[in-house]
């Protein structure tokens, strides 16, 4: 490593590590006081901790290439203001060669992110909703947060606004235990305790709407004891995509294509011999059948889910590669008036590169317009804004 390049990539590694240390720490203030607090509720240190660990990894698919493109920009955009890059260009000096180790790196940290993203985050996640599923007034409601609906309990999902050690407030209760008849239940405030199997909300300001299937209306009370039966009961938690290392879900889009097959070949099977298709014509006919195309359909969209997880992951990991390659000629553009500007061109890359992502993840319930494919579309935009950046301007 030449000294220039040397003296580029330290600067480019002192930014990145403090660009991740505030990045990370702003993003886990929201962890870190749910933290205390559940320290300051007597949770035990086990769990809590046990939280902590596998909350923390996600944090990184999002903090690392943030920092990434922070430093990326924040460096080169530092050598244009003071004339450096000038003075590289005048003594003949190579910009992509100084550009190099800063896109290796990044390449190193795409495959980190990549591996984080397929072994360690779904592990983190499992454990979470694991931890959800084990309710207790002791531990389970402490790992509930506030502002979501809960749906552990069985026949009841509540919602609370805030919680202040066993008091829950602007408590929100729909009951579907009548199967006649599902009723809302709202309280200012609920006060949480247990007996056996079955918590009580002693429920203040209370309203409930209907009253049951006899009385339409709405009811008020100012106070109420309200029981959810046998919500104690751990619970058996079933597993979900995102839980999912990269070999489960390869294996499970797999059998998802090969159960696809096997009803295509009965159904082809069915048909030939019912509508009487000859060899020759049987193919083309079958791939037209209206039949045929609904169950190609359905089929498709119930492996939809695994395969646009797995390409999030991978995207979320290509972010770390395409932020710098993209923020490097941005800062080395930028001159000293400008170094804002630059700085404002690779947030809206970033903010562009997320929104298209989590536009196809809203997405991934339908097959037609492969929402696993065009998620790659921020990738593959910003390598070409990269490599039109560094053709012009270096």
């Amino acid at each position: 490593m030449k000294t220039i390049e040397r003296y580029v990539f330290g600067a480019f590694l002192s930014s990145f590590a403090l660009s991740a240390l505030v990045l990370t720490f702003v993003l886990t203030i929201g962890l870190l006081v749910q933290i205390v607090g559940f320290i300051l509720d007597g949770i035990a240190p086990s769990l809590v901790g046990k939280f902590a660990m596998v909350s923390f990894p996600e944090t990184l698919q999002w903090t690392i290439p943030l920092a990434l493109l922070v430093s990326s920009v924040l460096v080169f955009s530092r050598l244009s203001a003071d004339s450096e890059i000038a003075a590289m260009r005048a003594c003949g000096i190579n910009l992509l060669s100084v550009m190099r180790y800063p896109a290796l790196f990044a390449l190193l940290c795409t495959l980190l992110g990549a591996y984080l993203n397929n072994e360690i985050v779904p592990r983190g996640h499992e454990v979470r909703r694991s931890l959800k599923s084990k309710v207790s007034v002791e531990t389970g409601l402490d790992v509930l947060e506030p502002g979501m609906w809960i749906d552990d309990f069985p026949k009841v999902k509540i919602y609370f606004g805030a919680k202040e050690g066993a008091w829950l407030r602007d408590l929100v209760v729909m009951d579907y235990s009548n199967p006649k008849v599902d009723r809302m239940i709202r309280a200012s405030k609920a006060l949480v305790t247990g007996e056996g199997r079955d918590v009580t909300l002693d429920l203040y300001s209370m309203t409930v709407d209907p009253l049951d299937e006899n009385h339409p209306g709405m009811m008020r009370v100012n106070r109420y004891l309200y029981t959810v039966k046998d919500a104690l009961k751990e619970s058996k938690y079933t597993r979900k995509t995102k839980d999912f290392d990269f070999k489960e879900i390869v294996e499970a889009i797999r059998g998802a294509k090969a159960v696809e097959k096997t009803a295509l070949d009965k159904l082809f099977a069915a048909k030939k011999a019912e509508m009487g298709w000859s060899d020759a014509e049987a193919a083309s006919l079958f791939a037209a059948d209206p039949q045929a195309k609904a169950l190609r359909r359905e089929i498709r969209r119930s492996r939809s889910k695994n395969m646009v997880e797995l390409s999030k992951r991978f995207v979320f990991a290509a972010a770390s590669l395409c932020f710098v390659l993209v923020g490097m000629p941005l800062g080395i553009r930028a001159q000293r008036r400008e170094s804002t500007v630059g700085m404002a061109i690779s947030l809206l890359v970033a903010l562009g590169y997320y929104l298209v992502v989590m536009l196809m993840l809203s997405l991934e319930k339908t097959y037609v317009i492969r929402p696993d494919i065009l998620m790659w579309l921020p990738v593959a935009a910003s390598l070409a804004l990269a490599f039109w950046f560094t053709k012009k301007h270096l």
